[in-house]
């Protein structure tokens, strides 16, 4: 495979698949190589025990991506991927291999209290939950086989979110960073999003669209778009510290499962 001139890693949702991302690599231009994390106890991981912290997750990432040619990167999250993929840019940084780009969606900043108890709920309410959110296909909130499959992995990564404490020590990140929310998402403070600036020596800006806390997965194209003019410095970027005003290839597994490509 030829050496790509800069590389997208994107990385889901609790319970999300590294599949969520596929249709993404039709937007890439050329060049660009989009890849995706899958964490294990989903997809071709479903054998695999569910990760015991999101630390954890993004030391197995770095040191994946550690491995591949050294070219620029940028890193996207949504919820519980904007947590990974901030613990991953550290990692990245203090080996000497710093993204160039930290892109976060639909997730308080690191340090902000998460609360949350979802993931000690029953079976019923917790599933009822994420049906409401926009977390689970319509198509598939029914069948109670596929439900409890799903369900031990979901709370899981759902209490890995709602626990979660950012690793002490080390410095902000020296890449530029940049967030995104939907103003309807309950799980996300409009109001509170530029907290995120703490975490950027380089820069932090931010933009919001209408929607729920599942909008950037049902409909990326705004958000895909952006992260590209983004990349390409044709962003016009709303000042640090608060949001503004208002074709796929084959699936190549990485070298231990924790990586997908399609670019």
């Amino acid at each position: 495979m030829e050496c790509p001139a800069d590389r997208l890693v994107c990385f889901p949702h609790s319970g999300g698949t590294a599949a969520a991302y596929r249709a993404w690599a039709a937007a890439m231009p050329p060049g660009t190589q989009l890849m995706a994390v899958q964490y294990p106890g989903l997809a071709d991981r479903l054998t695999e025990a569910p990760a015991i912290s999101i630390a954890a997750m993004a030391a197995a990432v770095a040191e994946e991506l550690a491995r591949l040619e050294p070219v620029p990167c940028a890193l996207f999250g949504h919820s519980l991927g904007a947590l990974v993929a901030y613990e991953t840019a550290k990692i990245l940084q203090d080996d000497g291999l710093p993204a160039r780009w930290l892109f976060v969606s639909g997730a308080p900043a690191p340090w902000q209290p998460r609360g949350g108890l979802a993931h000690r709920a029953g079976d019923e309410e917790l599933w009822s939950r994420l049906c409401e959110l926009g977390g689970i296909a319509p198509e598939v909130a029914e069948d109670r086989e596929f439900r409890d499959l799903l369900l031990p992995v979901l709370r899981c990564y759902i209490g890995l979110n709602e626990t979660y404490r950012p690793s002490p020590g080390g410095e902000p990140l020296r890449c530029r960073v940049r967030g995104y929310y939907n103003t309807e998402d309950p799980l996300v403070d409009g109001a509170a999003f530029g907290a995120w600036a703490g975490v950027a020596m380089g820069g932090f800006s931010a933009r919001s669209w209408p929607g729920g806390h599942f909008q950037v997965l049902a409909d990326p194209s705004e958000v895909i778009a952006d992260i590209l003019a983004t990349l390409a410095g044709r962003t016009a970027e709303s000042p640090s510290g608060g949001p503004p005003d208002s074709s796929p290839g084959e699936s190549v597994t990485g070298a231990k499962g924790v990586v997908a490509r399609w670019r």
